[in-house]
């Protein structure tokens, strides 16, 4: 049987400013070595998002300018989105990504730009500082480790229903105070990684590939293929 998953790279053309496209060309070789077909294509500005269409979105970064353009095109998504996520559908969500799945970010200029609400959680920046560096992070349930690299302004605080990515052993998190990073609701994954996270953590790119196609494929026994087993790293 050929497996088969569609990825929508939203606003890939404007949230990239860190090089979080490579998280699909991760995804894409993760994929390869199990037999897996991927498609993807960049869903932007006036065009629908259909969460019937999707089994894995990627939400990149970018800059205040590039995110308050965003944040006005995604409420035309915002149904669709909530649905594919409520839906338990894959996506991975970094930085500016992160935030505007949540109820609003403050930016640089004090504005208070609104997200989706999909998410339960709110950004506020700070004064005159930056959370940057290598930072290590250890996953409470799994006990996996997820190893990246912050920069960000924004200062993240978690809601109802939300778990961290990871807990923090190095680095600030997400807001450098309860020791979290990043956010998992349902198959969302939310965080500060750049990098790409999943050219350093296969472990998590391996995870969102599995995720997707149980969804996908509830019937089939995805555990005995030799076809979908995955290299122990990139």
């Amino acid at each position: 049987m050929q497996y088969e998953l569609n990825i929508a790279h939203l606003y890939g053309d404007l949230m990239n400013t860190y090089g979080d496209l490579g998280n699909i060309l991760v995804l894409k070789y993760y994929a390869k070595q199990m037999g897996v077909k991927i498609n993807s294509k960049v869903v932007s500005l006036d065009e629908d998002f259909k969460a019937d269409d999707y089994d894995i979105a990627v939400f990149g970064g970018g800059q205040d300018f590039e995110q308050v353009i965003v944040s006005k095109d995604i409420q035309t998504k915002k149904a669709e989105l909530i649905k594919y996520i409520e839906s338990d559908g894959c996506l991975l969500a970094i930085c500016g990504g992160f935030q505007l799945l949540g109820h609003y970010y403050i930016d640089a200029k004090g504005d208070k730009i609104p997200g989706i609400g999909a998410l339960d959680h709110y950004t506020e920046p700070q004064d005159n500082n930056r959370f940057i560096g290598n930072i290590l992070i250890k996953n409470p349930e799994n006990g996996e480790e997820y190893h990246g690299f912050e920069n960000h302004q924004g200062v993240t605080h978690l809601g109802k229903n939300e778990k961290p990515l990871g807990m923090v052993e190095k680095g600030y998190g997400n807001n450098g105070q309860d020791h979290t990073e990043g956010a998992i609701y349902k198959n969302v994954y939310c965080t500060y990684f750049h990098g790409p996270i999943l050219a350093r953590n296969g472990n998590l790119a391996k995870n969102i590939l599995m995720e997707a196609l149980k969804r996908k494929y509830p019937d089939q026994d995805l555990s005995k293929p030799a076809s979908l087993e995955v290299p122990a790293s990139y």
